[in-house]
């Protein structure tokens, strides 16, 4: 043959089909490299607007408040007579002035000008001599007079929108008719009132001139045999030690706080209207200071003290374990340092206003114990102070005869340091607590937005799923990549992979609907079955190694796990077998009842326990899908050298394997972390969702995503409820954030460590 011409079997890299293949090879490089980097960098974008959405809802909580005058005026109907109340609509836009004559006026909030004037007492031909409003939310006025009577009132504003503007039309209603009631038999004048009025019930303290102090209840009830209402009234007389400065009763009349001269108060338990019971005496201020303003705060539980000295402190009644209660001191505010002049709760919210004898004003919350905003708002003294009922706006008088109105910007005063993390006394409870609790049935209800127990219940939650999973997960991992046969293998992985596509809402749903009852009602072959299992393992797996070489070398490397099979399905039988009959010799036939009585350990059937396994089982595909694919990617060059030195196959998977593996065993025992403090349907469906603090592993809790979910439907657009949901969410954020920093910080670091494997 002759010679071959190579050159003619070599192939044309610059022929036009070449040229155009590597064309749009590149192309199709060049098209996955921006389309990688632009899925990429989308997935940051949409990361850090997701977190700039959070903080952009979250931020207007820490809003500083703001306040503007918006008229001033002579006020209303000249200044002949002292101011002795004001008070606002709901829509601020009429004002009410009661004047030392007891007249009523009404009049228009920006410019002062009249719309309605009463004269109640002008029927009657005695003088006012006391005055005092009622809870500010039922409107009502008690005007006592000289003559031992007293006259009560109810202002009441009637909204219609005729060719749809808004008209608002006062009135004055009389709940106990227009003839005065009498307090007084004897006709002595009385010097100072308190009432509280509601459709049951009209009750009536006055202090008469001669220092007598006088309690009136008329109660109106219907008659069965009748449509007439029987009416009854009851008279008791109380007692005083000293000279009477103020008095005060709470809206449901079962309280009366009297405050001396000397800066005492003495607390009253009138629920029994005949038979008034002196509860305690209390130095409420200083003994050089006196008390110059006496309110209830918003629901008529705590007392707001004002002293000359500036200082105001916030009191109520706390029971103690025999079930008694005592007044005590629960916080001060100190921020003026002028006697306080007037105090004004808030209408629906735990927060107050306080002028003083210097100009200034102070906006207060009690819950968060801060003190939102301090300005000096007058050169004067401030006399009298009113706040719309919405806390939206405030009229304040000077000693000049000035009337201001004044808008007021404070959506989320109740958010604090304080409130948010820290332990608060809330009204009602008898000491300082970690609290969740957003809502009520009650208008006046106190909301309690701490955090630490969700946040505790989050990592309660990841504790004890982390504690099932980690150990299952990453031994069966080691196991699978380490010693399984390659057959087995293809079959095990998938089906663990698989289990992470199971819906969460499955497991909480059979975690809550079915494995709760069946712990609860086998609790004693549950731990029966944590005792049995590793035993039952090891004792198996020392019989195996007794059994003669030829008998086990009759099942295939790598398939010894089949074996363990029937052993671990038989010993959970056994266990839950044995359940009941241990259930009735040692615990009495109730172990969660047992529990309870003889260990004093709560037991709630939708408990941590259950929650750990179920969460377990939905982290457990996770954990190990990463740790097997990190064993399992160990270079077999180490792994052969290590037994080639001498090395037993297990002191190889301990020294060499796991060490090299260990970047990624980190990093999925951080994911499956991540994973478990995220949760939310398991843990919505499968715990009692009771915001508690308790490492009980039989009691439930609540977690951030948990709370979010139940709750971020019924919460009001831009509420503090609405805004303190997305704070827990960008808690949650965060500490994913930070956990994933941690973790690849750690697995960087363990991988160069043990690179030189």
């Amino acid at each position: 043959m002759g010679d071959v011409n190579t050159t003619s079997l070599l192939a044309d890299f610059n022929s036009p089909a070449a040229q155009k293949h590597r064309f749009y090879r590149h192309l199709k490089d060049v098209m996955m490299r921006y389309m990688m980097a632009l899925g990429g960098i989308s997935v940051i974008i949409a990361i850090v607007l997701i977190a700039f959405y959070l903080v952009y809802v979250v931020l207007p909580m820490f809003k500083s408040p703001h306040i503007e005058q918006v008229a001033s005026y002579p006020v209303p109907d000249g200044t002949k007579t002292e101011t002795l109340y004001y008070a606002m609509e709901e829509q601020r836009e009429i004002g009410l002035r009661v004047t030392g004559e007891a007249a009523i006026v009404f009049f228009d909030t920006m410019d002062g000008s009249l719309v309605d004037r009463q004269f109640p007492v002008k029927q009657t031909l005695a003088d006012v001599s006391a005055f005092a409003a009622g809870d500010p939310s039922q409107r009502l006025l008690a005007i006592g007079l000289d003559d031992g009577t007293a006259l009560l009132a109810l202002h009441e504003y009637q909204v219609s929108y005729p060719d749809d503007v808004r008209v608002i039309l006062p009135r004055i209603d009389w709940p106990a008719g227009e003839t005065p009631v009498t307090i007084d038999e004897s006709g002595r004048s009385i010097k100072l009132i308190a009432a509280q009025y509601d459709e049951e019930q009209l009750t009536v303290a006055a202090l008469t001139e001669d220092q007598r102090l006088l309690l009136m209840n008329r109660t109106e009830e219907e008659s069965f045999f009748s449509d007439a209402a029987e009416i009854t009234i009851t008279k008791s007389q109380i007692p005083v030690a000293g000279q009477v400065n103020h008095l005060l009763m709470d809206v449901e009349h079962r309280e009366l706080y009297v405050a001396e001269q000397g800066g005492l108060i003495s607390y009253y338990d009138i629920s029994n209207k005949a038979e008034p019971v002196l509860v305690q005496r209390v130095q409420a201020v200083a003994a050089s200071t006196d008390i110059t303003s006496l309110s209830f705060l918003s629901g008529g539980i705590s007392i707001l003290v004002g002293g000359s000295n500036g200082n105001i402190t916030q009191w109520f009644p706390v029971r103690d374990q025999e079930n008694n209660y005592t007044l005590e001191k629960i916080r001060s505010f100190a921020s003026q340092s002028a006697g306080i002049t007037s105090i004004a709760p808030e209408y629906f919210r735990k927060g107050f206003l306080a002028t003083d004898d210097a100009g200034h004003l102070g906006i207060y919350h009690t819950t968060a114990h801060r003190t939102v905003e301090l300005e000096k708002i007058s050169d004067n003294r401030l006399v009298q102070l009113a706040v719309a009922p919405r806390a939206n706006a405030m009229l304040v008088e000077d000693d000049t005869g000035m009337l201001q109105f004044w808008e007021i910007d404070n959506e989320h005063p109740e958010i604090s340091w304080s409130s948010i993390w820290g332990k608060v006394w809330y009204e009602s409870r008898d000491k300082p607590e970690y609290i969740w609790q957003s809502s009520s049935a009650s208008s006046d209800f106190e909301p309690k937005f701490s955090l630490t127990p969700l946040v505790f219940g989050t990592l309660k939650a990841a504790f004890y799923a982390m504690l099932f999973a980690v150990p299952l997960a990453i031994m069966g991992a080691v196991y699978t990549a380490y010693f399984m046969s390659a057959v087995m293998r293809d079959i095990v992985k998938p089906t663990i992979e698989i289990m992470a596509a199971l819906p969460t809402v499955i497991l909480g749903f059979l975690a809550g609907l079915w494995f709760a009852p069946f712990v609860e009602q086998n609790m004693p072959g549950l731990f029966l079955c944590f005792l049995l299992l590793p035993l039952s393992v090891i004792i198996s797996a020392y019989c195996w190694n007794m059994l003669p070489d030829d008998l086990r070398h009759r099942v295939p490397e790598g398939w010894e796990a089949v074996l363990l099979a029937p052993v671990i399905i038989g010993t959970g039988i056994i266990s839950f077998a044995l359940s009941q009959p241990l259930e009735i010799a040692l615990f009495a036939g109730n172990m969660p009842l047992w529990l309870t009585d003889e260990l004093g350990i709560t037991y709630d059937q939708r408990n941590s326990l259950v929650v750990g396994i179920a969460m377990g089982f939905a982290v457990i595909p996770i954990i190990f899908t990463i740790c097997e694919d990190a064993v399992f990617g160990v270079p077999e060059h180490l792994t052969m050298g290590s037994l080639a030195l001498g090395a037993t196959t297990w002191q190889t998977a301990v020294r060499v394997v796991l060490l090299t593996a260990s970047p990624g065993i980190f990093s999925a025992v951080m994911i499956g972390f991540g994973r478990a403090v995220g949760e939310t349907m398991i843990v919505l469906m499968a715990t009692g969702n009771t915001p508690i603090m308790d490492m009980n592993i039989f009691e439930g809790f609540r977690t951030l995503s948990a709370n979010i979910a139940v709750e971020m439907p019924e919460s009001e657009v831009d509420s503090t409820h609405y805004r303190i949901l997305f704070l827990a969410a960008l808690v949650l954020f965060l500490a994913t954030f930070l956990f994933n920093t941690i973790a690849e910080v750690v697995r960087q670091r363990l991988r160069v460590k043990y690179s030189s494997l």
